[in-house]
Parts: C-alpha cells; structure tokens; sequence
C-alpha cells in the first residue's frame, strides 16, 4: 500500500486552508443582501438581487455576501470568484419551486470556473423539493430535469463549513473537476425526490470531515465522469452517513476512475424515512418496513477507468445489505482496473441475505486486494446454492447477479493476489451456504475465517482457482 500519496494529499489540503485564510484578507469587503434590496420575507423573488451583491463583492475584491436572518426566496445564483456566501444562522436561502425555468444550469447555487470561493455561517440552502408545487410537476427517477442544490464545475479552492443543505431537486452537493476543496461540518438531508445523492465527488485535492449526511440515493459518492480528469487525493474522515442506496460509493460513472482515496472513521446508519425505495419488496430476507440501504461500501470500475490505492478502515455499518461491494464489468465495452484496496476494521450489521461480493470480469481480474478484521452479520437462513451466478455487465449494483448468492459471508470471483485475515461471519438463521465461495480466484491466502450459525463448509469452490489457502488448507 502506498501510503505517501495520502500524506501528500493531506499536505496539500493544509495548503489549501492556508490560502483561503490569506485570500481572505487581502481587499476583501463584506456586503450585506439586504442593501441591495433583498427581502427576506419568504416570499419575494431576490434572485436579482442576490446577484447583484455577489456581483458587487466579486467586483471590489471579493469577501463575503452576509445573509442575516430570514427566509430568502431565490433562483439560480451564480457564485464568482473570491466570494463567500455567509449565511447567519437562523438565515434560510430557498430555491424557487418553479423547476426547471428558474435554475437555467439545473442548480440553486451554480458556479463555474471560480477560484476561492465558499459557503459557510451556520445557516441553511433549502432547495424545497419536498414542496407540493414540486412534486405536483410529477418527476421520476434519473430524468434529469430537476436541479442539483449546488453545482460547482471547473473550481479551485474551495471551502464549505457549517452549513445546512437540506431538500435538493436532485444531487444536493456536486463537484464536478474541481481542484482542492474542503467539505466540513455540513449536516445534509435530502430524501424527498429521487436522485438525492449528498456529496458527489468528482474532483481531486478533497478534503470531506465532520459531516452528518442523510440522502435517499448515496450518501458521499466519487464520480468520474469525464474520461481526462482523474478524481484523486481524497480524505474522508469523522462522518456520519445514513443511504437508501449506497452510503459510501466509488462510481458507478467512472470513466478515468479514481486513485489515492483515504475513508476513515465513519459511521453508515439508518435513514430516518425512504420515499422512493422500498427494498424488502425486492431483497430476500428484509422484513416489511425496514429502512436499509444496499452496500454499504460500493466501489465499482463499469465504464473502462482504474481504481487503485484505496484505504478504507474503521467503519461501523447498519441499514445495510451488503457491507463491502466491489466490483469490475464494463457496462459500454471498456473494460478498466481495480488494484490496491485495503479494507481493515469493519463492523457491519447487515439485512438480507445477498454477501460481500468482490467480483471482477471474465476480462480482467480484481488484484492485490486485502480484507482485515472484518466482522459482519446477516439475516441467513438460506438453503444450499449450488448453481454458478451468471456474468454481468449492466448496471453494477449488489443484485446484479439476481437475489441469490451461493455464498453465505463473502463471495469472490475473477480475482488475484487477494488477502483476507481475521474475517467472522455470522448469520442470525441458521444458514445451509458455505461461508466463502471461490470462482476463477487465485493467489489467495485467507487466515483467521470464522463462521457462525453455518451448517456448511466453510469454503465451496466453483470454477477454476490455484494457490489458494483458507485457515491452513490448500484449495
């Protein structure tokens, strides 16, 4: 594991905070809203006029835009470089409810091409997507009409503290090639539409902490969406995520892929509702009315790019199906890498019945992967699967392969140079599977594998593997 390219990252990101502080005091002259007019009655449109004190603070050198509290009613505004929105608290910014006319780059709060810029002061964007006005317009899922809350494409430096982003059209936070950007201390909440992701990052120099993240599509999310930017040099650390999809997720666009990405010290739990899934409908072994998400740590190369160098340690998991999804398929034809993944001290509490899943393709295997101290519980109670799983190079998802899986703990296929240690699985049914199953995998070496309520071996093999030992035997 090469693990200087995280303290570089982390150095870099230092760097980053020392500029913003020195930026910000150089020229800088604070306007307020409400000497340009703006209303904060909840009702007028400000968008106009909100701009034009941005304007005006970009154009006298930057500083920061003071929102004192109220509620502002608004528009689209456009964040230029220098400037700081300051939201006091008790201060709400709230989209118009007119989608999509209102939000011409389909985001409340757009920029593009800025440098030093921020959103911080302990108040709150509210993009109202709960409103009945907006889901009176009857939008569906991925039809791409409805704004992401904030927008911030081709960047630099970038800060966004203590701010509440609650009820997005669509994504809540995206950022889309920018370079350097620190995420602290955000409480986010967005389930009222479908597509509410909460942070997506396709970026690199990123620095996401301290942040409490509610979503009803993924929770952080590392997107790749275009093939000549790589997302790299990401830091996440100290935040507590709750998905109706995927808490913590790499893809799936993913087209250069994503290298140098440290996940630490987080907590996956529970959403508080769900108004568009309803997963025990569609997963085996979920009780009726329970709130999960689907894999708790997805990482997925489907679009031809490379992951590699991940760390990911200390996380505890429930409201989840899968703890640990990783996987490589090539849904328009590319087919990319996945190399380098450390996965240590994971505690999860899983629904259902669908494993850990580390499967690669037919055209190019998963290597040099390490799962340490792994703990994980599931539902069980399943009966023998003897059959192999299908190939599958759609959308890659934990149900990919159907609603069975011949495993009972962790499943493993297309895979090289792969090491487990100290992984206890247990079921709270008793469960007929074998613990591990091995497909097309070798070099591997796995001590310290602990089945519970198991009434199986505790390895099935299913297709071609070689050099391969589990707890002292050679397969």
């Amino acid at each position: 594991m090469n693990y200087t390219c995280f303290v570089n990252a982390c150095r870099y990101c230092l760097a980053v905070s020392l500029t913003f502080c020195s930026l910000g005091s150089v020229q800088a002259k604070d306007v307020n809203v409400g000497s340009f007019g703006v209303k904060a009655d909840g009702k007028s449109d400000n968008t106009s006029a909100i701009q034009r004190a941005i304007e005006e603070c970009a154009r006298t050198g930057g500083g920061q835009v003071i929102f004192a509290p109220g509620q502002y009613v608004s528009g689209q505004i456009q964040l230029r470089s220098h400037v700081t929105l300051n939201l006091q608290k008790g201060a709400e910014l709230q989209g118009s409810v007119r989608y999509t006319q209102d939000y011409p780059n389909r985001a409340f709060v757009f920029a593009d091409g800025a440098e030093d810029i921020g959103i911080t002061g302990g108040g709150t964007i509210n993009g109202r997507g709960g409103h009945p006005d907006v889901k009176a317009q009857g939008f569906v899922v991925n039809d791409s009409k409805r704004p992401n809350l904030i927008t911030l494409r081709d960047c630099k430096n970038v800060r966004i503290t203590d701010v509440n982003l609650v009820q997005s059209g669509s994504w809540t936070l995206r950022l889309f090639r920018v370079d350097g950007a620190i995420i602290d201390r955000i409480n986010l909440r967005s389930l009222d539409q479908g597509n509410n992701d909460g942070i997506d990052v396709d970026a690199k120099n990123v620095v996401i902490s301290n942040c409490i993240i509610e979503a009803e599509d993924d929770g952080i999310c590392l997107k790749s969406d275009d093939k000549n930017f790589m997302p790299e040099n990401i830091v996440v650390s100290n935040c507590i995520i709750a998905s109706n999809c995927n808490p913590i997720k790499f893809g799936t666009a993913s087209y250069a892929g994503f290298r140098n990405v440290n996940i630490t010290n987080c907590a996956i739990r529970r959403t508080t509702e769900s108004v568009i899934w309803n997963w025990p409908k569609e997963y085996r072994g979920i009780k009726e009315g329970t709130l999960t998400g689907l894999a708790g740590i997805a990482i997925e190369s489907a679009d031809g790019g490379i992951i590699e160098h991940v760390n990911i340690q200390n996380i505890t998991m429930e409201g989840i199906i899968t703890p640990i999804f990783i996987c490589l398929n090539h849904r328009h034809g590319d087919t990319g890498r996945i190399r380098d993944i450390y996965i240590n001290n994971i505690s999860a509490c899983a629904e259902g019945v669908i494993p850990c899943l580390i499967t690669g393709s037919s055209r190019q295997r998963i290597r040099d992967i390490v799962l340490r101290d792994i703990r994980v519980e599931h539902e069980g109670g399943e009966q023998p699967m003897n059959e192999r799983l299908g190939e599958s190079n759609g959308y890659p998802e934990n149900r990919m392969f159907g609603h069975r899986n011949p495993a009972g703990g962790l499943y493993i296929r297309h895979a090289e140079n792969v090491k487990v240690d100290n992984f206890v699985i247990s079921q709270r049914q008793r469960d007929f599977r074998p613990a591990v199953v091995l497909d097309d995998v070798h070099h591997l070496t796995a001590t310290d594998i602990t089945s519970r309520n198991n009434q199986s071996q505790l390895v099935g093999v299913q297709g071609e593997v070689s050099d391969v030992s589990v707890n002292g035997t050679s397969y």
